[in-house]
């Protein structure tokens, strides 16, 4: 369980060392989206601190840069790769998988691009693949050659469950800023792996986005009943609660599948205003 982000200023009581934000956010969720790794590869003594402050089987899904994913489109980007590859090596098994999030017009033309990414890869590297364009959710012939592909590579078919978000009209500057941002595609249920990744996104209203999940928790408990291992990922419009509400989602699948290894249990605190 987690959430895109590490560090939010809603946060900075359940995070006391400024210096070691990750830390205390590994405290209440054992996942976290790296979406920092898009915009800019970090240095090698940054991933170490990473490493420092997690235990080893603390969840990273790493972003590929954009150099990758948008501006080359996955094509003569092994530079760029090679030099991703390296710098997070110090994560060991922390490195739970690459996320490839495509563009919305990276379509079924070009999934051949995907293809010689995903086989070229070092082995040991576990892949998840977020697309955008609509003709993989509305073209069945589409979604079965991506669904082919992915499967003879051994990746992931990333989904971003936006279906609640867009369920009514926005109402908030946060909700408004999140419209523009996030793609708007039919919620998708089927893994693929043994290791599925789900981000999904609710509203600034807590019930809505606690009733919009309620299909996932049937999915993951269902998941893990067939020995599964998914990582789910919650997200709000401006990520505020996202910390207590990814708590609350593994709180609901424990009820369904007891006996599931709990989050950590953070140190107490005096009560948070926005939580």
């Amino acid at each position: 369980m987690g959430c895109a982000q590490w560090t939010h200023p809603a946060w900075q009581d359940r995070q006391p060392n400024p210096r070691e934000r990750l830390r205390g956010y590994a405290n209440w969720c054992n996942a976290v989206e790296g979406n920092t790794t898009f915009y800019a590869t970090p240095t090698a003594k940054t991933v170490e601190s990473w490493a420092r402050q997690t235990a080893p089987d603390f969840r990273f899904v790493l972003k590929l840069p954009r150099a990758v994913t948008h501006e080359r489109r996955l094509r003569d980007a092994e530079p760029e790769l090679r030099e991703f590859l390296a710098a997070v090596e110090p994560l060991g098994p922390r490195l739970h998988a690459l996320w490839v999030q495509l563009p919305a017009s990276f379509g079924p033309t070009d999934l051949g691009a995907l293809w010689t990414l995903l086989r070229g890869l070092p082995d040991g590297y576990r892949t998840a693949v977020e697309v955008r364009h609509p003709a993989f959710f509305e073209d069945p012939r589409s979604r079965e050659r991506l669904e082919l592909l992915l499967g003879r590579a051994g990746a992931e078919w990333l989904p971003f469950d936006t279906t609640v978000l867009f369920a009514e009209r926005a109402g908030s500057p946060a909700e408004l800023d999140a419209w523009s941002k996030k793609p708007r595609l039919p919620r998708r249920t089927h893994a693929l792996t043994d290791h599925p990744i789900v981000r999904y996104i609710g509203r600034d209203d807590r019930g809505a986005t606690v009733a919009g999940w309620r299909p996932w928790v049937t999915t993951v408990a269902g998941w893990l009943r067939e020995g599964r291992s998914p990582t789910i990922f919650i997200h709000t419009p401006d990520n505020a609660e996202s910390l207590s509400l990814a708590r609350l989602f593994h709180a609901e699948v424990v009820a369904e599948v007891p006996g599931l290894d709990p989050l950590p249990e953070p140190a107490p605190t005096g009560p948070m205003t926005l939580f």
